[in-house]
């Protein structure tokens, strides 16, 4: 040996990233984690199961309640908006009376206007009657099923 070299053998070099795993497992392969056993999994899906029904259920009652509070407001102003068409439409059933008589009489001119106004009535039901037809379609069974059922 000459002086100028050291005693010991000389280690490896080691490199900086020789404990960096690079898609290797440096120590070995992986410990497997233990089976999940088999009751453990179902009483997660029954867990979630009954987290879902919950959460379903809660919305439907928010929705339920949504309704009811539209329903109510719809009503209100529904009242409201017949009211003020009723008035509407005595106005002008009394000032076509007045507007009439004075051209073929009292009696000539309201059973004009009655006449006209049970037109209008009789046109209005017909289509509140098929308006209804639909909304009976809309909550039947079987959609395909023709003529009325009562």
């Amino acid at each position: 040996m000459s002086p100028s070299e050291p005693d010991t053998p000389t280690a490896p070099d080691r490199r900086s990233f020789d404990g960096v795993s690079h898609g290797y497992a440096p120590d070995g392969r992986p410990v497997t984690p233990p089976p999940v056993p088999l009751e453990k999994i179902v009483g997660d899906v029954v867990d979630n199961l009954q987290a879902s029904a919950e959460a379903e259920l809660a919305l439907l009652k928010a929705r339920g309640a949504l309704a009811y509070h539209g329903a109510g407001w719809a009503s209100a102003w529904g009242f409201v908006a017949a009211c003020a068409l009723s008035v509407a439409m005595l106005a002008l059933a009394f000032g076509a009376i007045l507007v009439l008589a004075q051209h073929i009489g009292p009696l000539l001119a309201t059973l004009i206007v009655f006449s006209v106004l049970l037109v209008i009535a009789a046109f209005a039901g017909w289509r509140a009657r098929l308006s209804y037809g639909d909304v009976k379609a809309a909550f039947r069974d079987d959609l395909l099923v023709k003529g009325e059922e009562e």
